[in-house]
């Protein structure tokens, strides 16, 4: 979908909105991409029929807002959890991956392996094949400071090998602080990474510049959460990573640290929401009297939210890494691959957070016959929720009208029970394994709706029109 343009810059703003739907699709729920589209455009073409039968743009809006709820809550009713069942989690891998069975089972061993609370890294292997390492590392929820510091754009990610970590709860101002420890690790041909309590702009943009002119491999993050939290965290850090806390606690000030006093990891990928620190120097002993000391906090926790934010820090101490190595023959092959893995990732944590229903278009199209009502909302919506399941049989070369008729005329009543367009077949979806994550679903309808809304109010558009130079006659 974001590949797509089209000439008209009219059609091209429309293409946009759509688009806008699929990538927030994508980034809250890692996949689901095609099926937003889809509802957008059937929702956009019944809407637009009602418009020019006369009927306000602004009541279907209102209509639609309005009924969105019942159709998240009757996929949130259909829903089956999922956990750390390991069937259903490769199942969803499989889909996602575009049916690849191997795939599928790789992101399900790595999930096993991280579980839930873990993190599962996805980075390029140095030979053909394609296999998972369990390595010590760690996740928080803080990316990169600006987005210069991003190696790859389309990715939108900072990645290196081969990093030396400072971390600190102080503010740098001065970027004459970190000019030594600067020069002493780019001598040494690795990267750095800086997390602190905050980077000002004047040190920022010495960093910024070092790395855009010089080459240097760097990544300034800011430190996660407030207060005590945030020192229990970069404490975590250090231990996962063997760095000291450069803090006034301590005795320590930038202007005092030397090589000594960093950490280092295999890996890190820094996205701007997050960071993950992949196989870091971690001393074993103070690892275990860490996580220890953090299982005493649980139990001696006085309310829910420290002890809700003690297990949350349990769990990034214990809960490790899984690096998936991408392996191809080719660099296209591998790009593809990686590509699929990292849809299917994220598809399946989302199921393991939501659970699975029936896919196919089964669920949407089973949501679609609870609107018993006769407002323009509802036939618009009706007519909708079926196109995805309408698209993936004609696909196929079948017949949805027949198709329709059957499931209507079923008496099973089975929310599960559709049918299997690969093998032209019906029957019960989610135990052959044709599901989608729950949240994927949700989303997917969330963003449609809002999408086609913004479409269905616009009255007039303003673009930017190409302007040909013509030779004078």
């Amino acid at each position: 979908a974001e590949a797509i343009e089209v000439e008209d810059p009219t059609q091209n703003l429309g293409v946009q909105i759509v688009r806008e739907a699929a990538a927030k699709t994508a980034h809250l729920a890692g996949d689901g991409t095609t099926t937003s589209v889809v509802l957008a455009q059937a929702i956009i073409k019944e809407g637009y029929k009602l418009i020019q039968a006369g009927v306000p743009a602004i009541d279907i809006k209102r209509q639609l807002e309005a009924l969105v709820p019942t159709i998240t809550n009757f996929i949130k009713e259909c829903s089956i959890p999922v956990a750390d069942d390991y069937n259903k989690i490769k199942q969803v891998a499989t889909i996602s991956a575009n049916n690849d069975v191997e795939i599928g089972e790789l992101i399900a061993e790595a999930m096993q392996k991280a579980t839930l609370d873990g993190v599962v890294a996805i980075k390029e292997s140095k030979g053909n094949e394609t296999y998972i390492e369990e390595v010590k590392g760690l996740q928080f929820n803080k990316g990169y400071a600006s987005h210069y510091f991003m190696t790859d754009r389309e990715k939108q990610v900072a990645e290196y090998e081969d990093v030396c970590i400072l971390v600190t709860d102080e503010k740098i101002r001065d970027q004459s602080k970190l000019v030594p420890i600067i020069e002493d690790v780019y001598s040494k041909g690795k990267a750095l990474l800086i997390i602190a309590d905050e980077i000002e702009a004047q040190a920022l943009q010495f960093c910024i510049f070092n790395k855009v002119r010089t080459g240097l491999k760097i990544v300034a993050v800011k430190a996660p959460a407030y207060g005590d939290r945030r020192k229990k965290i970069l404490e975590d850090i250090c231990i996962v990573t063997g760095a000291t806390l450069i803090s006034q606690d301590n005795l320590l000030r930038l202007q005092d640290i030397n090589y000594s006093h960093l950490g280092s990891a295999k890996s890190i990928t820094v996205t701007k929401d997050s960071t993950t620190v992949v196989d870091g120097n971690s001393d074993k002993q103070k690892l275990e009297d860490r996580i220890k000391e953090v299982r005493a906090e649980i139990e001696n926790a006085i309310n829910s939210y420290d002890k809700e934010t003690a297990q949350e820090r349990l769990a990034k101490l214990i809960g490790g890494v899984a690096v998936l190595y991408v392996g191809a023959h080719t660099e296209n092959e591998l790009k593809e691959k990686k590509d699929r893995i990292d849809d299917a990732l994220h598809a399946t944590k989302a199921a393991m957070q939501e659970g699975i229903v029936a896919g196919g278009g089964l669920t949407l199209f089973n949501a679609s016959n609870t609107f018993k009502g006769d407002s323009h909302g509802s036939k618009i919506l009706k007519e909708a929720l079926q196109s995805p399941m309408r698209t993936i049989i004609e696909n196929a070369g079948d017949n949805y009208g027949e198709v329709r008729a059957n499931l209507s005329n079923d008496e099973k009543g089975s929310m599960t029970y559709g049918y299997n367009a690969l093998t032209n077949t019906y029957e019960d979806l989610v135990d052959n394994g044709i599901v989608d994550p729950t949240m994927v679903t949700r989303v997917a309808v969330e963003n449609a709706v809002s999408v086609a809304n913004l479409i269905l109010m616009t009255n007039c558009t303003v673009a930017q029109k190409d302007f040909q130079q013509y030779p004078e006659m």
